[in-house]
């Protein structure tokens, strides 16, 4: 498997994308209200993108026949990732809302993801928002060069498990660089067939645990996008872009 290491000065590209990607989504958190349709967001969401030189990663992203609309995202409640921004879909109370974005700047991309409360929710959805970014900073916690990249694998699975959640399985964290998804694939789990590798100071990768409240299993809606979970109970979402260093993690798009 072939796993690019990134220079100083690709690096240096890498840490601006998301830098301006971080600052997009503090600026689009203003916009996330009850009464704003997703539509709404994803019109900001690419005007600040272009605001920073920078392209929508996502919009066109996919196959020729069926390409992701859209700059970012957006999955309310049981939808775990990639649900399309729409005029008809309307932040209500009580939702949890997931934005994932990516931009490229400079021929590198960077990649976030984060679960929004929308005015007052349930106290089992926001211990879920909880637990799910847990198992993000507990699952890099023990990251640097040298280790196993089954460390992230296995702290942030348990993170989740012990709050009484599960991961899902058969979407996955990734490398990033050049391409939003470049190698390793990196599960939010350990099982055994993990393809377990030792990590390298400049490897950059996207780590992004999905949480549901129940089954780990997934459906795919009639879009062809939008992932839901199978018992439609709730589903988070917490990502961002870092880089292993030689003492640990630098996190890309804080």
């Amino acid at each position: 498997m072939s796993i690019h290491i990134k220079s100083e000065a690709e690096l240096e590209i890498m840490r601006r994308a998301g830098k301006a990607l971080s600052q997009v989504m503090r600026d689009l958190e203003v916009a996330i209200q009850p009464g704003a349709s997703t539509m709404q967001i994803d019109k900001l969401a690419e005007e600040l993108v272009l605001a920073h030189g920078a392209l929508p990663a996502f919009k066109g992203y996919g196959e020729k026949r069926n390409p992701f609309p859209a700059t970012i995202c957006a999955s309310i409640n049981d939808e775990v990732v990639h649900g399309i921004p729409s005029e008809d879909v309307i932040l209500k109370d009580g939702d949890i809302f997931k934005i994932d974005i990516g931009l490229k700047l400079d021929g590198y991309f960077a990649d976030m993801a984060r679960t929004f409360a929308i005015g007052e929710i349930s106290p089992e959805a926001q211990k879920l928002i909880e637990a799910t970014e847990k198992s993000f900073w507990k699952g890099v916690k023990n990251l640097k060069e040298g280790g196993n990249l089954s460390e992230f694998s296995k702290a942030a699975q348990q993170t989740a498990e012990d709050a009484g959640f599960s991961v899902v399985k058969n979407l996955v964290g990734h490398g990033i660089g050049k391409n939003l998804h470049e190698n390793p694939q990196v599960p939010n789990y350990f099982e055994k067939g993990y393809r377990d590798m030792l990590l390298k100071a400049g490897m950059t990768l996207a780590l992004e645990p999905m949480v549901n409240q129940g089954t780990h299993e997934t459906v795919i809606g009639p879009d062809g996008w939008v992932y839901l979970t199978a018992d439609r109970k709730l589903s988070a979402h917490y990502e961002n872009t870092i880089l292993i260093t030689k003492d640990g993690v630098e996190i890309l798009t804080q």
